[in-house]
């Protein structure tokens, strides 16, 4: 191209909680210049819009007739990550563990995954230099026509010594059973479940260190590039 300028790339980088799928993904967007999503963000910032306003999460119905209500905006920049639901800044409150054990119940109400869906493809059709998308659907639905699909797996109790750590402190045995019961909600899901595209390559991290994982998804990126 003129004047040396890379082409923008869309990189999806999906898998199971606790595979550094969010540190591997902001890193690589901030070594590549590229924007950055997480979409689980999304997901936990119309749970946490769901439980504050006293929608009832355990009936689908009700979750469906306000998915559209929520307004949710995230920046993209890997440095700076934002979200924000009408205007409140949520990236905190997201986290709790109240957000955390209903997720997977909201996310997976098929009016709640159209909304954020067309919410993700947005985001990634307005990202000019390209943008990495992690999640757990981006390969498969949110955006099957990826120029890179990246699919993250560690043993579980490599991921539950991981998430533990990020949760001070917590219990890794109470985190890996938390993480099995998620994974198995989220694959058995009938809307667009966490599952592996075909064309997905497949890094297990497990054995490497976070600067490793870095290392080998940059360098699956550039060769992608390269090879355009």
């Amino acid at each position: 191209m003129e004047n040396g300028a890379a082409q923008p790339v869309i990189v999806a980088i999906d898998g199971p909680s606790g595979t550094g799928k969010s540190s591997t993904s902001k890193a690589v967007a901030g070594r590549l210049g590229l924007r950055y999503l997480d979409t689980g963000a999304q997901y936990r910032a119309i749970t946490w819009w769901m439980v504050t306003n006293g929608i009832d999460v355990e009936d689908p119905s009700a979750i469906a007739a306000v998915a559209g209500k929520p307004e949710i905006v995230s920046g993209t920049d890997p440095a700076h990550p934002t979200i924000t639901v009408d205007g409140v800044d949520v990236a905190g409150p997201i986290r709790t563990p109240e957000v955390t054990s209903q997720v997977s119940a909201v996310s997976a109400v098929p009016e709640v995954r159209a909304r954020i869906t067309e919410l993700q493809r947005s985001l990634a059709a307005a990202a000019e230099q390209g943008i990495v998308v992690e999640g757990r659907d981006i390969g498969t639905t949110v955006l099957p026509g990826a120029d890179l699909k990246i699919f993250l797996t560690a043993s579980p109790e490599a991921r539950a010594a991981r998430r533990s750590g990020e949760l001070k402190g917590a219990d890794v045995r109470s985190t890996r059973e938390a993480l099995i019961k998620r994974d198995a909600a989220d694959s058995s899901r009938k809307t667009s479940p966490l599952a592996k595209a075909d064309d997905a390559v497949e890094v297990d991290t497990t054995e490497l260190t976070l600067n490793q994982v870095i290392e080998c998804v940059v360098t699956l990126v550039e060769e992608k590039r390269a090879a355009r």
